[in-house]
């Protein structure tokens, strides 16, 4: 199971993720959890401390891999074909509730032939855990659209796009659903949340059926997620949330659609 999560900035995308992975692990799988956000927060949600997550260093911000990978001994040549296997190895972080998180840092145009050395190991890395890992892969996208232009969801079989009731919202949903579309990704799903009431409900409703994007789920909005959001502790720890039981709801059907 490879998962992108999707949305605009601040609709609970990195929540989605870090329970959907934190479930997975629950479930049996191995979990490898990805923080593709130029502002990566999913250490937190995850479960990791403060201090730890701080000192995360992004793949994109390692220098001495980014040199050993690439470097060919010829200023401007970089070597572009090389082994990622060890890099979920030694950068991985092991979160508290079981789920390995990979920060990956900046990607910028990716699929659009630049060969900066960095970028050719983002490039390879996500191509490589996409593709050739046989873990259970969730990616916490960067904000918006830009991760559509630069490949970094190309090779996911499912992409769940998160969206609350609001209009830009919406429409950032809409956009990324038609750029999903146009890559190839086979399932493209609509996640509806901070659902708070029934006008919120119809609205998502009326837009994902006005568009033609399956919806997936509908999480309702949830004060003890703003008590762990302001208190800065991860919303793992309150198994009597309403939100997390829908996203756990959300993973079992994932989880159905394998056997199919």
């Amino acid at each position: 199971m490879k998962v992108a999560v999707a949305g605009k900035g601040g609709v609970g995308k990195t929540l989605v993720a870090g329970v959907l992975a934190e479930f997975l692990v629950r479930k049996g799988f191995k979990v490898l959890a990805i923080d593709a956000d130029p502002a990566p927060n999913l250490a937190l949600t995850l479960g990791i401390k403060l201090d730890e997550a701080d000192r995360i260093v992004p793949i994109s911000e390692e220098k001495e891999l980014i040199q050993s990978k690439t470097e060919t001994g010829f200023a401007g040549v970089y070597r572009l074909s090389f082994s990622v296997d060890d890099v979920i190895e030694k950068f991985s972080v092991k979160s508290p509730y079981g789920v390995n998180l990979l920060v990956m840092g900046t990607v910028k145009s990716v699929d659009q032939g630049c060969t900066c050395p960095a970028n050719a190991v983002i490039r390879a890395l996500l191509r490589h855990l996409m593709v050739a890992r046989d873990e259970a892969v969730v990616m916490d996208t960067e904000a918006g659209v830009e991760h559509m232009g630069r490949g970094t969801a190309r090779h996911v079989d499912t992409m769940l796009i998160v969206a609350n009731p609001g209009v830009k919202s919406l429409e950032t949903a809409r956009r990324i659903c038609g750029l999903a579309e146009e890559a190839g990704i086979r399932k493209t799903f609509l996640v509806g949340n901070k659902v708070a009431n029934t006008r919120g409900e119809q609205a998502i409703r009326e837009f994902a059926a006005r568009n033609g994007i399956p919806l997936f789920a509908l999480i309702p909005y949830d004060n003890v997620l703003l008590k762990a959001d302001m208190s800065g502790e991860t919303p793992l720890k309150y198994s009597d949330s309403k939100s997390l039981a829908t996203i756990h709801e959300l993973g079992e059907e994932l989880l159905k659609g394998l056997d199919q």
